[in-house]
Parts: structure tokens; sequence; C-alpha cells
């Protein structure tokens, strides 16, 4: 008996559904199983918190490892941060001839916009992708199905901490990048841009006020999260060896950075709808 032969339009068929499956639905996929994590885990720190059973040290440790990754890049980050801003609006108030409202453009900027993307980014290339690594690790090796077998919930136990810890840092790494970034922008302006130190301050306070600053911490938490979960949910699936670890530690940083820019542009649109810019 001769072989069936496979018609060539089924195998294109075939070939053609398999790609589509994989480059179109894959990613839609994998963002679902995001989301549920995500909605695991904070039902998860609700309970724990409930029944005392927050991983205090866990968190802790997470935490300060975050801090000591992120904060050396963040102080050099905050300086051309606020260099940059000075520089470009103090170019164009110049021009017409308001330099009494540089502070508040500069500051402006930095409490709202710079200082929650430049922590989450930090978080991002620094925090989520260890996250990854270690995780994607323990799941190559298998100790992330020993836990399971064990009836340790790796979520309660790996994911709520590393969560938490990046929550709470984020907003922090902020407020440290906000206060670096508004005094190098000051020097700068009174320095080289010839701004009234009074006037930068004045202009500064009369701009941005404490809604601002509460936007830029809520912000940063929010970006916080979700990186810290797009971590952990690429460790957790990572599978192929060494090389598997790796490509959940690029697409950490890769898909961390595309979202967290993507949720600052509405929060933004939201808040600037329901609270435009007016002198405080």
């Amino acid at each position: 008996m001769s072989a069936p032969t496979i018609s060539p339009g089924l195998t294109a068929r075939k070939a053609f559904a398999q790609n589509f499956s994989d480059n179109a639905l894959g990613p839609v996929r994998t963002l679902g199983r995001t989301f549920r994590l995500a909605i695991t885990t904070v039902l998860q720190i609700g309970l724990d918190i409930l029944r005392g059973q927050l991983k205090v040290k866990e968190t802790v440790v997470m935490g300060w490892y975050l801090v000591s990754v992120t904060a050396v890049p963040a102080f050099l980050m905050a300086i051309p941060f606020g260099v940059i801003v000075t520089i470009q609006i103090g170019n164009i108030i110049n021009q017409l001839g308001a330099q009494s409202l540089l502070g508040a453009a500069s500051g402006f900027a930095v409490i709202q916009q710079a200082a929650p993307l430049a922590s989450g980014v930090l978080l991002g290339g620094a925090g989520a992708s260890a996250i990854a690594a270690d995780l994607g690790a323990r799941t190559v090796r298998e100790e992330i199905d020993a836990m399971r077998t064990m009836g340790i919930d790796p979520v309660q136990r790996l994911v709520v901490p590393r969560v938490i810890a990046a929550a709470v840092v984020a907003p922090l790494l902020a407020l440290f990048i906000i206060l670096v970034g508004v005094i190098a922008a000051f020097y700068l302006a009174v320095i080289i841009q010839g701004a009234g130190p009074g006037s930068y301050w004045q202009s500064f306070g009369s701009f941005a006020s404490q809604r601002d600053l509460l936007l830029g911490m809520i912000k940063a938490s929010i970006f916080g999260v979700i990186i810290s979960v797009i971590g952990c949910q690429r460790g957790l699936e990572a599978k192929g060896g060494p090389r598997g670890v790796a490509d959940g530690v690029n697409a950490t940083v890769v898909v961390s950075t595309v979202g967290i820019i993507g949720v600052n542009f509405i929060i933004t649109l939201i808040y600037t709808v329901f609270f435009p810019l007016q002198i405080g």
C-alpha cells in the first residue's frame, strides 16, 4: 500500500493556523494569564493580611534588594531629567519673556511625568528582570512544581512578597527622583537660565500641588505592581532551560516598559480631564 498523500493546500492551512495561533493569539492568551495572576495576587494579599500570614521577612528582603539595585541609577537618571526639562522649557519661556514660570514648568513635568516613569523604567530594567530570572531559574529546576507538590502556593510564597515590595519601593524611588530632579533643575535655572531663586520657588508652589505629588506616587505604585506581576508571570512560565529564562527576562523588560507607558498615558488623560491645570 502506498502512503497517504497530504494535500499542499491542507498543509499550508495548518501552517497558517499554527502561525496565527502562536503570533496573533499567543500574546492575547499571555495577557489574559497576566491579568489572572494579577487578580489572584491582589486577592491573596487581602487574604494574607486578614489571616496575618503575610510574608513580611521575604517582602522586606525583596524590597531592600530592589532599593539596592535602583538607588544609584535613580540618582544618575534624575539629574538629566531635571536638566533636560529645564533647558528645553527654559528656551521657550525665555523667548516669551516669562522666566518667572520656569520653576512651575520644570517642577510640574518632573513630578507628574518624569519621576513615575523613571522609577518604572528602573524597576523594570533592574528589579523585574531579576525577579523573572530568579523565578525562571526555579521553574526550570522544577522547584515551583516541587512546591505545588508539597501543597505550597507559589503565588502566596513568592509572588505576593515581590509585588508588595515593588509597589512600596516604586513611589519611594519616585520621591527620590523628584527631590534630585527638582534641585538639579533649580540650580540650572538659576545659574544658566538666569531665573531668580525666589520667583522659581514661587511659581513652583503656585502650580505644583499636593494632588500632583499624590498622582505621581499612585502612578509609581501602579507601575511597580504591573512590572512585578509581569516579571513573576514570565518567570513562572519559563521553559526550555537557560535560553527560556533569558527569553523571559528580555520579554519582562520590553513588555513592562511598553505597559507602563500605555498605562501612564491613560492615567494622565483621565487626570487631565477631571483635574485640569490651574494655579494653586
